[in-house]
């Protein structure tokens, strides 16, 4: 088959065969972009489930060898590079086969950087807010007239970017900590680091590794190189604090690079001011903070992006973004009583900024698969606004654990439909019901998309 382009793949990558773990979206599209340029692939997954047999169907007819069900380990120790989709646990046997042989192991986003060599890119990162922040930068420099995309841990795979006849120049690249630890030609025109603390304790032995692994954003900086950092977050300057280059800081607390005037109520980039508070169509202070982040980052991103008509541009494309599906979504309000989706709150401190956005009388719906953080860092919050929690699924033995004593708490089991049931029946006019769940989604649904699709259904069904 013809090459799609002329990537910078190593040589010794091109010996033998390419193992590709994990047959979610990026390591479909990963497969297929490493066939198509002519590489013999080998890709698995453990899965059997119906999506994932058509998946391989697709796979297949693009020449490359799948295996469903189990992965080949013996034959994954044979190849000569290893790729891993994010959702593929590091200790899984596969990977750690792989290392045990000295075979180099890179992420789907290192395949296709190396496939993209021609692209501007901002990459993002934190552990909160990294998701709306990558749609903000999207939004903003289309906005300012650019072809560009969101791709990354946003949803989108890079390498299925990579596939298209003229990927965009431009591209907003969200990246999670499995991400960039697979990720060693990560070299952003701006990097962006929205904040960061615990999370995915489950996958992580400590919180230090987990912090390592976001500082790799880091890794490539040369004095040429933009930072964006969040100047509220002490672990944030900290983890960049000996990252060559220019590093520009954000606050919605003192005056920054980019800050909140709360004085002027307005929100200010580089001396400009660019629009008032309100105009700002989010929930929550945090949501602030990515809209600084966002419009401070694709500013610095060319000279040509600094200029009045240019902040113009910028502050009507903020005027315009709306929030994200499952992040702080507005469902519907029936009965005086407003139902908000968010669902992509998989840990406790995204669940905390929800939180401080609300000022109704809440209903909280926490719970799901544990993730290794205590609930009770929730607690100073819950007293401010929430008249209940309603803890379902498997985590609910650690939530109502955590937070006894701090507001009523009761379980609603492993039944979601008898959750927003209940959630129904202790909501008054003048509440809201918020879907924050602080964990991940994985005992009862397949991701944290289905979880919230799901909750739209049953709060709003059409």
């Amino acid at each position: 088959m013809a090459r799609v382009s002329a990537p910078a793949m190593r040589a010794d990558w091109l010996l033998r065969e390419i193992a590709v773990i994990g047959l979610a979206r990026s390591g479909r599209s990963v497969a297929t972009l490493l066939a198509r340029s002519g590489n013999s692939v080998y890709a698995s997954d453990t899965g059997q489930a119906p999506a994932l047999e058509a998946t391989a169907a697709a796979l297949r007819a693009e020449g490359v060898q799948v295996e469903l069900g189990r992965h080949d380990v013996a034959r994954i120790e044979r190849a000569s590079l290893v790729v891993v989709s994010p959702g593929v646990p590091p200790d899984a046997p596969p990977i750690r086969a792989a290392a045990a042989k000295g075979i180099e192991i890179v992420s789907e986003v290192e395949i296709g950087l190396r496939f993209l060599p021609n692209i501007d890119y901002l990459a993002i990162t934190g552990t909160n807010g990294k998701t709306t922040t990558t749609a903000l930068v999207d939004h903003l420099l289309r906005a300012l007239g650019h072809r560009s995309i969101a791709a990354g841990n946003i949803g989108t795979p890079l390498s299925e970017v990579a596939l298209t006849p003229v990927p965009p120049p431009w591209i907003a690249l969200e990246m999670s900590s499995y991400q960039l630890h697979f990720t060693p030609i990560i070299e952003p025109r701006v990097g962006v680091f929205t904040n960061v603390s615990p999370n995915h304790l489950d996958r992580y032995t400590s919180v230090d590794e987990y912090y390592a692994d976001k500082q790799l954003l880091f890794r490539n900086a040369t004095p040429g190189a933009h930072w964006v950092l969040n100047a509220d977050d002490s672990d944030v300057l900290r983890l960049a604090s000996h990252a060559a280059g220019l590093s520009a800081r954000f606050s919605t607390m003192t005056r920054a690079d980019a800050y909140y005037e709360r004085a002027g109520d307005q929100l200010v980039v580089l001396g400009y001011p660019l629009l008032k508070r309100h105009e700002l169509k989010l929930i929550g202070e945090h949501n602030v903070a990515n809209a600084l982040a966002a419009a401070l980052a694709v500013a610095l991103a060319h000279p040509h992006h600094r200029t009045t008509d240019a902040f113009g541009l910028i502050a009507d494309g903020l005027r315009s973004f709306r929030s994200l599906e499952h992040r702080i979504e507005v469902v519907t309000e029936q009965g005086g009583v407003l139902w908000i989706n968010d669902s992509k709150s998989t840990n406790v401190a995204s669940t905390l900024m929800a939180l401080r956005g609300m000022t109704r009388p809440t209903i909280l719906l926490l719970g799901g698969r544990h993730k290794g953080e205590p609930y009770s860092a929730l607690r100073a919050e819950l007293l401010r606004t929430v008249k209940q929690v309603i803890a379902y699924g498997e985590a609910a033995p650690d939530i109502t654990r955590d937070l006894a004593g701090t507001v009523p708490v009761e379980q609603g089991g492993g039944d979601f439909t008898r959750v927003i049931a209940r959630a129904r029946q202790a909501a008054a006019a003048g509440d809201a019901v918020l879907l924050s769940p602080a964990c991940s989604s994985f005992d009862m649904f397949e991701n944290y998309e289905e979880r919230g699709a799901e909750f739209k259904r049953l709060v709003h069904p059409r």
